[in-house]
This record gives C-alpha cells, structure tokens and sequence, in this order.
C-alpha cells in the first residue's frame, strides 16, 4: 500500500468512529429525554417501568374532583382516562389553564394509592386562544 492510501484509510476509520460515537451519544440523549406520560389504566395496571422514581400521569381531570386545602396551596383531584381513575395530590399554584374537565399532565410518583405531583402542566384544545387575542 502506498503511504497516500493508508492515510486515507486512517481518515476514513477516525471519521467513522467519530460519526458511530457522536451517532450513539445523540440517541442516548434523545431517549433520557423523551418525555412520556402514562394512563391512569397503566399506572394502576402496573405498566410503569420500574426503578422509575418520577414518571408523567396524563389524562383527563374529573368532573367535580377538585378540592382545595384551606390556607394551603395543596389540592385533590382525580384523572381519568375514561377506563381508570387515579387520585392525584398538587401542592403549589396550578397553571391557568387547569380546570375540571380538562386534559392534564402531572409529572410526580405513585405511592399505590396516590399520585404525589410535583409540577402540573394544563393542556389545552385546538380551539383554544389566548387572552386578548381578537376572535
């Protein structure tokens, strides 16, 4: 082989380790990232991965489920998934957007009994427009 071919080749191997090493790091960042959130049918099924110690409740929040802690800022409520219910706590200011009847999204754990939430993320419709915004 002449000394120009086995530099090339040298090249040509750096580059693909580089390309698989940097190929492997983009994936593995991607999947810790990949944000999922699980039914209450799920969570009470036990189809959580375990070792998991904060995972995502998504659902529904139950017509007339809501109640408040007086002089606290801790609340009670229900998602369903239409299937299943899962009681959930929220200590902390709930987004504008939460209301009964409306989908939800609570990252926190699940104790067997109760959904402890640490953040509470309202989602809202396509119809849906902000304040101010002229119809």
């Amino acid at each position: 082989m002449t000394t120009a071919r086995s530099k090339r080749i040298a090249w040509l191997a750096a580059i693909v380790v580089v390309a698989t090493g940097f190929g492997v790091s983009l994936y593995k960042v991607f999947n810790d990232n990949l944000v999922f959130f699980y039914t209450p049918t799920q969570i009470l099924h036990g189809d959580t991965p375990t070792g998991l110690k904060s995972y995502r409740l998504g659902g529904m929040v139950v017509q007339g489920s809501l109640q408040r802690e007086p002089n606290t800022l801790t609340v009670h409520f229900n998602v369903t998934d239409q299937k299943m219910t899962v009681p959930v706590t929220f200590t902390g200011i709930l987004p504008d957007l939460f209301k009964e009847g409306a989908g939800v999204v609570a990252d926190g754990g699940w104790n067997g009994q109760l959904f402890t939430a640490k953040e509470v993320l309202a989602k809202h419709d396509e119809k849906y427009m902000p304040p101010g915004v002229p119809k």
